[in-house]
């Protein structure tokens, strides 16, 4: 999460605001970690307020509701984990195919991590009505911003139909979080890039013949 500053100058007619932002970047990260980790149906409001040390006021004061909290939480996360995706493909550079093949190496060392919980939006979709639009909403935006940059290097890469190549990364990419989520073997991402390899390799392959046919 985002650090906050406890620092607040007393005399500025905003003097509160430090202490607000405080309390909810605590209030984001005790939720984050405990709905990520038990579930968000089995993690009651006592048990936030309690692990970010703030009044349960204060959390109603600040999110109106455990339901805000929780789409609170997603957008956080949201945000974070593609930045972090997106850097991790992006970070050294090279051509789409390097970018693209970056991002299963980047999952395995997500999968490996300590809190690595799967993934937030599959996890919060999973266990609340699958005919509720509450938080698939929010799971559609989050994929649709990270398929749009998959979908970006694939026509950098030269394939025929980009959209095609993004969606069947984007459910090698699903397949193997939650494959790691179970099983807890980072080692998964290395299966699903053995998969995708072919996929890349075919479009590499069709932009060569194209450039050496002009």
């Amino acid at each position: 999460m985002a650090k906050t500053s406890s620092k607040k100058n007393s005399s500025s007619p905003h003097a509160g605001t430090g202490d607000d932002e405080s309390a909810r970047g605590r209030l984001l990260s005790a939720a984050t970690h405990l709905f990520c980790k038990n579930g968000i149906n089995a993690t009651g409001i006592d048990a936030i307020i309690e692990e970010a040390g703030t009044a349960k006021t204060t959390l109603y004061k600040l999110f109106g509701s455990k339901t805000n909290l929780v789409n609170a939480v997603l957008e956080s996360e949201g945000k974070q984990w593609r930045e972090w995706f997106i850097a991790a493909m992006e970070d050294g550079g090279g051509d789409a195919q390097a970018k693209l093949t970056r991002i299963f190496p980047a999952l395995k060392s997500w999968f490996a991590e300590e809190r690595f919980y799967g993934c937030p939006f599959i996890n919060a979709v999973g266990e609340h009505d699958k005919d509720a639009k509450q938080f698939r909403n929010i799971a559609l935006k989050h994929k649709k911003i990270v398929l749009g940059h998959i979908e970006k290097l694939a026509g950098e890469l030269g394939s025929s139909e980009p959209a095609v190549l993004a969606h069947q990364l984007g459910l090698l990419i699903d397949g193997a979080i939650v494959a790691a989520m179970i099983s807890r073997d980072p080692g998964v991402a290395d299966t699903a890039a053995l998969t995708a390899g072919p996929l890349l390799g075919q479009s590499r392959a069709k932009k060569k013949r194209e450039l050496e046919a002009v």
